[in-house]
């Protein structure tokens, strides 16, 4: 079962669950993700399974949120992954999202991060939520600006090959 955590005007973001293996292997393996944020490993549904098992699912155990599953409304049809995450390297929540390439361009990013900034602050009282990027992923950096977070320098991540763009949240 999975579980509803909000909704836009035209999305709505609930818990990743294990039957979501299909669409999370596709996510995974797409070229944008597999160059803007990294190799997962993930070549099969029961690595799908487990990526959504030790990641997400795990996250939102530990820490009350963690990567969603983003649906359109109309159609429930899944486009992309949306939410925070708490990584060791980091002092506040960073948020993260991902879409499958055929959904680019409408928005759907900006949409989904905006509903997920205003949740951190409003329903988990997140004080600071953060943001990294590669330094040439120009549409992310976008959609970050878009949603009013600001660069704030470059910061070395373990595991990340290499610097990354860091954004702030202005509270």
């Amino acid at each position: 079962m999975s579980v509803m955590v909000l909704e836009t005007e035209r999305l709505f973001l609930r818990q990743l669950t294990p039957d979501d293996d299909a669409f999370i292997l596709e996510l995974l393996n797409e070229p944008g993700f597999l160059e803007n944020i990294g190799d997962r490993q993930v070549r099969n549904l029961e690595g799908a399974r487990r990526y959504v098992a030790d990641g997400p699912a795990a996250s939102y155990v530990q820490h009350g949120f963690g990567l969603w599953w983003v649906g359109l409304k109309d159609t429930a049809e899944p486009v992309g992954i949306c939410g925070l995450i708490k990584r060791d390297a980091l002092d506040h929540p960073d948020i993260g999202y991902a879409f499958l390439a055929r959904f680019s361009g409408r928005g759907f990013a900006s949409e989904a991060g905006a509903a997920v900034l205003d949740y951190g602050r409003r329903a988990l009282g997140l004080a600071r939520i953060v943001a990294i990027t590669k330094p040439d992923n120009d549409g992310s950096i976008r959609v970050l600006e878009k949603i009013g977070l600001k660069f704030d320098g470059m910061v070395t991540l373990p595991d990340h090959g290499g610097e990354s763009r860091y954004f702030v949240s202005d509270l």
